[in-house]
């Protein structure tokens, strides 16, 4: 089979352990990002199987007409990014694993990372120092000060764990499934949504993105929260609409944020308003690129091309179109 893998940045894959599962098959590596659908549609005329890096490229329906051999796309957790009815018109298979009980322990370490670095103003400070004007200004400790997590899943409770650990108070919110069994483990929810904005000092967002949830949190939840409080977001961008966090921090409110998240990526404009706006740290979306992490998520990746190929596969989103469609 000739596999595509797209977006693979730094070249990382072929240095991983996983990498062999796919020993016996024509394997082309991409370590760069094409936008243009033409051009990219032209490189992967030929793939049989494509293999996606998370949400890197989006599969849209004009590129899905351009693949005429394509069979599989093989990838991991959500899917937001492909046209998943285009691809089944096409009879083309989705297979995409949920990640397991483990919690994303990379993504949960970043978010504590950017929590700390804000408070702390480790970035400003930083450059303080090496401009040669030692400090500029006073942070903030965490003992004692409330984090706010919005959604009751694994990477939360991960971040949960950490927080707790430096002495803070932790406090939820989430869907009325995800508070109701929060209150079930005995953890403490947040009187209302409002509460839980203004009374955090921290708001971190663990929220899955989909339809449902796009457009989650409002202008008029920033707006509520404290003027010296921190938004941070590992997520995804499209919990927010466009432009409101750049708004809430120009009002005043939160008083910081620290994303590894953006509505377009690659952000690659040095001048972007959010980007340069003083009181907010980034992350180029790294929550998820340790090499631990993606050996994880890439043997499963391969795991469902090597089971399509032997004519059984896993993780099936579209499996209506199976068995019609079969390997060569």
């Amino acid at each position: 089979m000739k596999i595509h893998i797209l977006d693979d940045w730094f070249d990382t894959l072929k240095t991983l352990p996983c990498f062999g599962k796919l020993d016996q098959h024509q394997v082309t590596v991409w370590t760069d990002h094409v936008e243009d659908e033409a051009r990219l549609a032209e490189r992967l005329r030929e793939a049989d199987m494509l293999v996606l890096f998370r949400e890197r490229t989006n599969i849209t329906r004009a590129l899905i007409e351009r693949l005429p051999n394509l069979k599989l796309i093989s990838q991991r957790g959500a899917y937001p990014h492909i046209d998943v009815d285009a691809l089944t018109e096409k009879r083309i298979l989705l297979c995409s694993k949920k990640p397991a009980n483990e919690p994303n322990y990379a993504a949960a370490e970043l978010t504590f990372a950017l929590i700390l670095s804000a408070m702390r103003q480790l970035p400003q400070q930083m450059a303080s120092l090496k401009a040669g004007h030692w400090q500029m200004g006073v942070g903030k400790g965490l003992r004692h000060r409330t984090l706010g997590l919005y959604g009751y899943g694994k990477i939360a409770k991960a971040v949960a764990h950490y927080a707790q650990s430096f002495g803070m108070k932790v406090v939820w919110w989430a869907s009325e499934e995800g508070r109701a069994r929060a209150l079930k483990e005995g953890q403490m929810v947040a009187a209302s949504r409002q509460a839980f904005f203004a009374n955090s000092d921290v708001v971190s967002l663990h929220v899955r993105l989909t339809p449902e949830t796009r457009g989650l949190i409002t202008a008029d939840d920033l707006a509520a929260m404290k003027p010296d409080a921190l938004l941070v977001n590992t997520s995804r961008s499209g919990l927010m609409l466009p432009n409101i966090l750049l708004e809430a921090l120009k009002a005043g409110r939160p008083g910081m944020a620290a994303v590894d998240v953006f509505d377009k990526e690659p952000v690659t404009d040095p001048h972007d308003p959010l980007l340069c706006h003083p009181n907010l740290i980034a992350t180029p979306h790294i929550g998820f690129v340790t090499e631990d992490e993606l050996d994880i998520q890439f043997a499963d990746i391969f795991d469902q091309i090597n089971a399509y190929a032997n004519g059984a596969p896993v993780h099936m989103i579209n499996p209506e179109i199976w068995p019609q469609v079969q390997p060569d």
